[in-house]
């Protein structure tokens, strides 16, 4: 279990949480056996937890980016269709992103060698853009996360081609509610843990497992920042979410058994079992009350929103 650093400072069972959730503290961290006072919040958590609090000017930055992904991803939707390469979706993807003077930040990240990851079918996920022709039924993720302005976002979808049998209904249904459960955790006061409990829990009821390898993390000043943010876990484990926080949800969802194996290109991850697999992924803001979706499109159907999406704490 990982709790906020005891300090030698007290705090009032009915003072304010001074971890910034709003709550009073005998509601908060005292529940969860933590002490902390920090003086300075932000300060705190970089020191603590190595994570960098976002501002009102950061945040607007973020969710310009945020913007322009979705834009991208709402092209790439208009375009998919059966007969189209995973790298003509690149392609597409790459030429929008320069077009609006942003940088994809895929592109020779650690010898990547496109802007984009698209993963088709048994791929979980940095499926490498190439030749391979999308044929009906397929579902295909595509993930772009762009950097404008020095601000990085970062989402993806999981699209059908086509018409789509049984199997791939069910497993894009199930990771599609797995990000909006997940989402639905996110609040000051909660943990990191809460995500990863609501996705596992909801995934493994419909038989379906989650994979562990990879997980959601920190963003906006850089493509990786801290927290990591596991989609299995326990209720009430890791750091407690704050404000300012900003990450990404991105629950990666198999039909089948959760292990996997990376190809030869060292990059390419797939189920081990060969069966299908599919993600959805949103940046997410910790606010007062709830979260805010820097990248958002609708839980309940999946079409891009013209307003934030916003989660409140009830």
């Amino acid at each position: 279990m990982m709790y906020l650093e005891r300090r030698k400072s007290k705090v009032g069972r009915n003072d304010l949480c001074p971890c910034g959730s709003g709550r009073k503290y005998k509601k908060c961290c005292l529940k969860k056996g933590s002490v902390a006072n920090p003086k300075n919040i932000k300060e705190y958590y970089f020191k603590k937890h190595k994570i960098r609090l976002k501002d009102p000017k950061d945040i607007e930055g973020i969710r310009g980016c945020g913007r322009l992904v979705i834009e991208t991803l709402d092209l790439v939707e208009a375009a998919l269709k059966p007969g189209i390469s995973t790298d003509d979706i690149n392609i597409l993807i790459h030429e929008h992103t320069v077009k609006n003077h942003a940088i994809p930040a895929p592109l020779h990240y650690r010898g990547f060698p496109k802007s984009s990851c698209v993963s088709v079918n048994e791929v979980i996920c940095h499926g490498i853009p190439n030749a391979r022709v999308l044929d009906d039924g397929d579902i295909v993720n595509v993930d772009v996360t762009s950097v404008l302005d020095g601000y990085y976002a970062d989402a993806n979808k999981t699209f059908f081609v086509g018409r789509p049998g049984p199997e791939a209904q069910k497993i894009v249904h199930v990771a599609f509610e797995s990000l909006r459960l997940g989402m639905a955790m996110v609040r000051p006061g909660n943990t990191i843990g809460d995500i990863g409990w609501a996705i596992q829990n909801y995934a493994e009821s419909q038989g379906c497992s989650v994979v562990r390898e990879f997980v959601g993390h920190g963003v906006g000043f850089a493509f990786h920042e801290s927290p990591q943010v596991p989609h299995y876990g326990d209720r009430g484990e890791g750091v407690v979410m704050t404000p300012g926080m900003v990450f990404t949800v991105e629950p990666m969802i198999n039909l089948g058994r959760k292990d996997l194996k990376v190809l030869e290109d060292k990059w390419t991850a797939v189920t081990k079992d060969g069966s299908l697999s599919a993600q959805f992924e949103q940046t997410v803001l910790v606010t007062e009350t709830g979260f805010e979706s820097m990248t958002p499109y609708d839980l309940a159907t999946g079409a891009p929103l013209k307003e934030p999406l916003i989660g409140m704490d009830r």
